[in-house]
């Protein structure tokens, strides 16, 4: 399966990070292809409701930033994995821009899958993204194969990197 690893941590080595490699690592132990996109570092705008993707465009989008780069990989995908610290109760900024873009294709067309990665410090700030997060795959169509989340008491410990590993295992 073409497994599409959407990071929105801004943080190179941080404990986002951590839990997508060892998600990555599972994954890729089963035959899986996981392709992960640091959006994070991409620059991304937001969406401008120009309604040219759903008119002229064809499904294209106005902007030509680097969304264009993530698109490809987004047609092709099977999965599609979201990876985000929780700041202040939702996922990043940088990866809102990415999913608000997912507007001029629907949804990603051959993504039957999902799954949830989040860190955080604090241990009770999960529930808006969780939320966000079912909501939308509702929407899509698509099936939550798990969450895994991260306090500051969990963040990389050998435990928590295995509930990831074993995620992308299992699939």
């Amino acid at each position: 399966m073409k497994i599409l690893v959407l990071n929105g941590s801004p943080t190179r080595d941080g404990n986002t990070v951590a839990l997508v490699n060892a998600f990555k690592e599972g994954a890729e132990s089963n035959g899986h292809e996981v392709t992960v996109l640091d959006v994070a570092h991409k620059k991304v705008n937001g969406c401008m409701s120009c309604g040219y993707c759903h008119g002229a465009g064809n499904g294209k989008c106005a902007q030509k930033d680097d969304m264009q780069e993530i698109y490809p990989h987004l047609m092709e995908a099977e999965m599609i994995v979201f990876a985000s610290p929780i700041y202040y109760f939702t996922m990043s900024a940088q990866l809102e821009a990415v999913i608000q873009r997912f507007y001029a294709i629907n949804h990603p067309p051959k993504a039957k899958y999902t799954a949830l990665l989040l860190s955080s410090y604090s241990p009770d700030v999960y529930t808006g993204a969780i939320a966000q997060y079912k909501d939308m795959i509702g929407y899509m169509g698509m099936t939550d194969r798990g969450i895994v989340t991260a306090d500051n008491s969990t963040n990389k410990t050998p435990t928590k990197l295995a509930e990831a590993r074993e995620l992308g295992a299992s699939l």
